[in-house]
C-alpha cells in the first residue's frame, strides 16, 4: 500500500473541525523536556532509498544474530527451534479471516482456534479457564494486579524478588494511574528464593502477591507455600510463568495453588524476532471469569445443530461496557496465538515433556562444563533451563567481550538489575534443545581463556 500524505488543505480542515490552531497544539499535554526542538541531529534530511537500504544494510551486518554464534541468552526470550510446518500452517486460508471475530460466520477458523488455544493454555497452567491471549507478558502481569484488585477490592501488590526487573518496571509505570501500592523485594544472589521474604510481606491490605516461576535467576519457588499464605489474608497468588517449556516438567502453577497465571508464550511457535511481537498468556480460576481482560472464545451449535465458534466474553472498552470495562485490551496478539497453538499441538502433551527433558538435560551439561572452570560457580542448584553463574569479574564485560569473540554467553545480571549492589558478577545461561555440545565446548573454551587472560 502507498503512503498518501495530507494535502495542507486537508490539515487546515481537520485543525479547523477540532478546533485546533495548529499541530502544536495537540502535543501541549506532552512536558516540553520531552519533545524535540527539532529535527534529530545526524540524521540526513532526505536520502534516496537505495541509500537508505544500503545505509541499513551495513548497520544490520554489525549484528551478531542467534542463529550464527552460540547462544546462551535467556531471561524471559529463548531460542527454540519452530519447525518450519508452523509457518506454513499459519498461512492457511481458513486463518486469513477478519482481523477481529466480530463476525463468527465468517471467523470460524480464527474463532475455532482461539478456542484451542485457551483450552491449550488452561492446561499449561493448570487452570479452569483461560483469555485468548495478550500483547506480552509483562503487560499481562499488569492485568493480573489490576484485576485482583478489583476482585479482592484491597490496594497492595507485593512482587517477589525474582519477578524480571522489567516486568517489574512495566508494573511500576502503570501503577503511576492508579492507587495500587507496590511494594517490590530487592533481588539477592542466594541458591533458594527467600519466599518467607515475601511472605512477611503480605498484610490485611494486600490484593495480591506476584511470584515469578522459574525465577529470573532461575530458582524454583514455592509456590504452595506462598499461595497458603497470601489466602490465609484474601490476597490472592499470581504466578508469572516467562519459559512454558517448563511446564512441561515441573508442576503447574494453578495446582500449586495460584489464583491467576499469566506467561509470556513466546518460546513456543513465536521465536525470538527481535525482540517482539510477543505473546501474553492469562489463566485464572472459573469464579473470576468475569473480572478476567481480553477476550474469551467458546463453542456452540448453530441453527443446523453444527458445532459453531463465538466471542463468548469481551470486556474491552470499545464494546457494551465501555467504561465499566476491566481492561483496555483492544484485541489479542492472534498470529502468535495461532502460531503458540500448532507448535504445541504438534508437540502433543508426550512431546512437550520430552522436549522439557531435552532443554534441562541440555543447562545440566552446560552448567557442567562452565562450573569446571577455575573461578565459575553455580549459584543455584535447582533450575529448568537456566541458571546464574557467578564470575571471578564484572559479567557485563564478559559477555561483551565474548561476542566479540562470536559467543552469545548470557545475559548479565548486571544489565537487568544496573543500579544493584552485589549482582554484577552474576551471569544468567540458558541452553535449549538448539544447544549443541560443540556450542557448549566453544563457550567454555573462550570464555575460560578469557579468564586466564588469552587472547582472542
Amino acid at each position: 500500500m502507498r503512503y498518501l500524505p495530507l494535502t495542507s488543505a486537508d490539515r487546515a480542515e481537520m485543525l479547523e473541525s477540532i478546533g485546533a490552531a495548529s499541530v502544536d497544539d495537540l502535543f501541549v499535554d506532552v512536558p516540553a523536556q520531552a519533545r524535540l526542538p527539532g529535527p534529530i541531529e545526524g540524521l540526513p534530511a532526505h536520502a534516496s532509498e537505495m541509500a537508505v537500504e544500503r545505509h541499513m544494510s551495513a548497520l544490520a551486518a554489525k549484528n551478531l544474530s542467534a542463529g550464527s554464534a552460540p547462544f546462551f541468552l535467556g531471561a524471559g526470550a529463548y531460542r527454540h527451534h519452530v519447525p518450519s510446518s508452523v509457518d506454513h500452517l499459519i498461512q492457511r486460508g481458513e486463518f486469513l479471516t477478519a482481523y477481529t471475530p466480530y463476525q463468527p460466520e465468517i471467523a470460524q477458523g480464527t474463532l475455532q482456534v482461539l478456542f484451542e488455544f485457551q483450552t491449550q493454555v488452561a492446561r499449561l497452567f493448570g487452570t479452569d479457564i483461560a483469555n485468548a491471549s495478550m500483547y506480552d507478558g509483562s503487560t499481562a502481569c499488569w492485568e493480573a494486579i489490576l484485576m485482583a484488585s478489583r476482585i479482592t477490592r484491597k490496594g497492595k501488590a507485593v512482587l517477589s524478588s525474582g519477578l524480571h526487573p522489567h516486568y517489574g518496571e512495566v508494573v511500576r509505570t502503570m501503577a503511576k494511574f492508579t492507587r495500587d501500592e507496590i511494594v517490590s523485594l530487592d533481588t539477592e544472589l542466594t541458591a533458594e528464593p527467600d519466599d518467607a521474604a515475601v511472605i512477611a510481606q503480605i498484610d490485611d491490605n494486600t490484593s495480591c502477591v506476584v511470584v515469578q516461576y522459574p525465577d529470573v535467576l532461575g530458582r524454583i519457588p514455592d509456590l504452595a507455600a506462598i499461595a497458603e499464605a497470601a489466602h490465609a489474608k484474601g490476597a490472592l497468588l499470581v504466578a508469572v510463568v516467562t519459559e512454558p517449556v517448563a511446564l512441561g516438567l515441573i508442576e503447574a502453577p494453578g495446582h500449586l495453588g495460584a489464583d491467576i497465571v499469566v506467561g509470556e508464550g513466546q518460546s513456543l511457535g513465536v521465536g525470538l524476532q527481535f525482540g517482539g511481537p510477543y505473546l501474553g498468556l492469562f489463566g485464572c480460576r472459573e469464579k473470576f471469569v468475569r473480572q478476567m481482560p481480553g477476550r474469551l472464545c467458546g463453542q456452540t451449535v448453530d441453527a443446523d445443530g453444527k458445532r459453531g465458534f463465538v466471542l463468548t466474553l469481551s470486556t474491552r472498552e470499545q464494546h457494551i461496557r465501555r467504561e465499566k470495562a476491566t481492561s483496555n485490551i483492544c484485541t489479542n496478539s492472534g498470529l502468535c496465538a495461532l502460531a503458540f497453538s500448532i507448535h504445541l499441538t504438534l508437540l502433543g502433551g508426550g512431546g512437550l515433556a520430552k522436549l522439557a527433558a531435552v532443554n534441562h538435560a541440555r543447562a545440566q551439561a552446560t552448567i557442567e562444563r562452565l562450573t569446571r572452570i577455575p573461578g565459575v560457580e553455580l549459584l543455584n542448584e535447582a533450575y529448568f533451563n537456566e541458571a546464574t553463574l557467578i564470575l571471578p569479574r564484572d559479567a557485563r564485560e564478559v559477555v561483551n567481550e565474548l561476542a566479540g569473540r562470536g559467543v552469545l554467553a548470557g545475559v548479565s545480571l548486571g544489565r537487568l538489575f544496573p543500579v544493584a549492589d552485589g549482582l554484577h558478577k552474576g551471569l544468567l545461561v540458558a541452553a535449549t534443545e538448539t544447544t549443541t555440545d560443540e556450542d557448549i565446548e566453544t563457550l567454555a573454551t573462550q570464555l575460560e581463556n578469557l579468564l586466564v587472560g588469552v587472547p582472542a
